[in-house]
């Protein structure tokens, strides 16, 4: 429901921030019987989760288990603890890891969130020790938007650059169905049939309805929201958290509609505002690569500047600067839009697909570019001498381009020429060419195709190893032998995109406890004040294991607050895996009992 206008505004729980930390937050605490009021700063809810893949990541999770795939209690636990290395947290890795499966189970039982498995997608190392080649990995399922009513009109549309009119794509068989739609017949009529409901949907609501990926996630979280009664205002930044004597934070600030408005929040506020992508004084202190600020373009909301971060650190909370990454590193690119500007386009598929390499401007490759996406980056600020910009050209032939798009520039039938005259595609008839014009070292890229091409035309990169692990060739082609990953660049024009340091998002959060409590930096909890999703620090300690590690932990730690704002205990609190509730038949009831005591029926 709406937040009503008056001079003063009460709730039991204030949620600053609509993504899915401050959503699954929200959710669980109205169901546990808290009045909620979430606020956002911007006109649409949704945050960056609404831009997302929608991916969690949260190991023995119930899709997996159901079906058929086991594994050890230990093997997470293992893999996470060679992963983060000192930055391990027995606590908090153990709290995700024992909730992160009951939380899933909650909002399927009592919400209208709903998953599909991915339990064919591998960990981003999943060769190392506790490391699986899937059953970790699920998503929001497809909702039609149309079942959120008039709300629907309050969720982000999808970021523009990823989506072709509007319409966001599904990663798996549907991505696969437009990758093929001038290939096979079949396929071609998939797309059809989803391009004539979008242009529909269009026309008749406004914006497509068939919600895929973080879109989808968001629309079953407001939708549960709205279920429970949750209070939502947009529009509404917070300029202050209220802070009694004793040091409790009791509410906040918030400017709605030109006026301020106190909250008085009875049992807290959780700080879910976004983390700090677009804050250039805090990225000039953390982001090494950024020493202006200004070097680093996150492909998250522009509204993102740290807002939860600072009203943490003025209640009394404490931001950590140890960790091995402040950001969720990804390879960006800057294509012009119309009416000026630039968008920032994540790359995140296309570079595991055969007949793609990525060089420096000294025309040299520097990794697998099949890779995650944050492994590249952290290759590419390695391999960049000290004093120079971290930057790097995707290089391919013409039939890649056609074939499977590069950034920005979409496979064929859609045309290149507007993109070679605004000067974000570069081409050349020879290596040399390109390499001219896209100011690359023409004789160190010609060397490094004369390199790569005879091996790579019979699957082989014995230089990086490039579609060897189970993550590149999950990314690859199918349908391309005998390596998924590699095929030779040959056919003229050879083309290129600039990529430059972006991100996903932001590491370095508010310090917390297991119960996402906001810590000071004497690691004493700040009363009444929690964080969750990237306002809380990562529990990955900077590290990027498998994709999915920050909506898993945002959902997981924002259904833990919740708990801890509602003083509920959490199923079974004590025991270290979920493989513990079978001595607990009542654990999996918990919830039913509280809220059927908390509401009455």
């Amino acid at each position: 429901m709406e937040q009503t206008a008056s001079e003063d505004w009460t709730c039991d729980l204030l949620v600053v921030g609509s993504g899915a930390g401050g959503l699954s937050t929200a959710v669980t605490a109205a169901w546990l019987g808290l009045d909620v009021l979430v606020v956002e700063k911007e006109r649409h809810f949704g945050g960056t989760t609404a831009w997302s893949g929608g991916w969690m990541w949260i190991p023995r999770n119930p899709l997996a288990i159901a079906a058929g795939i086991e594994e050890d209690p230990a093997e997470p636990l293992a893999y996470l603890r060679g992963e983060l290395g000192e930055g391990f947290d027995p606590a908090l890795v153990g709290r995700f890891l024992q909730q992160g499966p009951r939380m899933v189970s909650f909002f399927r039982d009592h919400t209208s969130l709903d998953f599909v498995d991915g339990n064919a997608v591998p960990d981003f190392h999943a060769e190392a020790p506790g490391g699986r080649r899937g059953g970790r990995s699920l998503c929001a399922a497809p909702f039609d938007g149309r079942k959120m009513g008039a709300r629907v009109h309050d969720l982000r549309p999808p970021l523009a650059e990823i989506a072709p009119f509007g319409m966001n794509i599904a990663s798996g068989r549907d991505i696969a169905q437009f990758l093929n739609a001038t290939r096979k017949p079949g396929a071609f009529v998939h797309v059809a049939r989803r391009m004539l409901r979008h242009f529909a949907d269009l026309a008749r609501h406004g914006r497509g309805m068939h919600l895929v990926n973080g879109n989808a996630l968001v629309a079953r979280l407001l939708k549960s929201a709205d279920d429970l009664g949750v209070r939502l205002a947009h529009s509404a930044p917070v300029s202050a958290l209220e802070i009694d004597d004793a040091g409790r934070v009791t509410g906040a600030t918030i400017v709605h509609d030109g006026r301020p408005i106190r909250i008085a929040a009875r049992s807290g506020v959780v700080l879910a505002a976004g983390g700090f992508p677009h804050d250039t004084a805090r990225k000039a202190r953390l982001f090494a690569h950024a020493p202006g600020g200004t070097e680093h373009h996150s492909a998250a909301p522009l509204a993102n500047t740290g807002d939860g971060l600072r009203l943490g650190e003025r209640a009394g909370g404490a931001v950590r600067r140890d960790l091995a990454n402040a950001g969720a590193w990804a390879p960006v690119s800057l294509p012009p839009r119309r009416g000026g500007g630039n968008g920032r386009y994540p790359h995140l598929l296309e570079r595991a697909k055969p007949g793609l390499i990525m060089v420096r401007r000294t025309g040299r490759r520097f990794t697998d570019e099949a890779d995650s996406y944050h492994d590249v980056m952290q290759a590419l600020f390695a391999a960049t001498p000290p004093g120079e910009r971290a930057e790097a050209w995707l290089i391919c032939d013409r039939r890649f381009l056609r074939r499977y798009g590069l950034g920005r520039v979409r496979p064929r039938p859609f045309p290149t020429g507007p993109w070679l005259r605004n000067g974000y595609l570069f081409r050349g008839r020879t290596p040399e060419a390109l390499a001219r014009a896209a100011g690359i070292d023409p004789w160190g890229l010609a060397e490094t195709l004369a390199r790569y091409n005879p091996e790579a035309a019979e699957g082989r990169d014995p230089e990086f190893h490039r579609g060897e692990s189970a993550y590149n060739r999950i990314q690859g082609d199918p349908n391309h032998g005998p390596n998924p990953c590699v095929a030779p660049i040959t056919r003229a024009p050879f083309y290129a995109v600039k990529i430059v340091p972006g991100s996903l998002g932001t590491f370095a959060g508010l310090r917390t406890d297991a119960d996402a409590r906001v810590l000071g930096p004497d690691g004493a909890p700040v009363a009444g004040l929690f964080a969750a999703g990237n306002d809380m620090s990562s529990m990955m300690a900077g590290r990027y294991p498998a994709g999915g590690i920050t909506l898993g932990p945002a959902m997981t730690f924002g259904y833990v607050a919740a708990h801890a704002a509602a003083g509920v205990p959490l199923a079974n609190n004590h025991s270290p895996t979920p493989e513990k509730e079978k001595e607990d038949p009542d654990a999996l009831r918990h919830h039913d009992a509280v809220h059927q005591a908390r509401h009455g029926r």
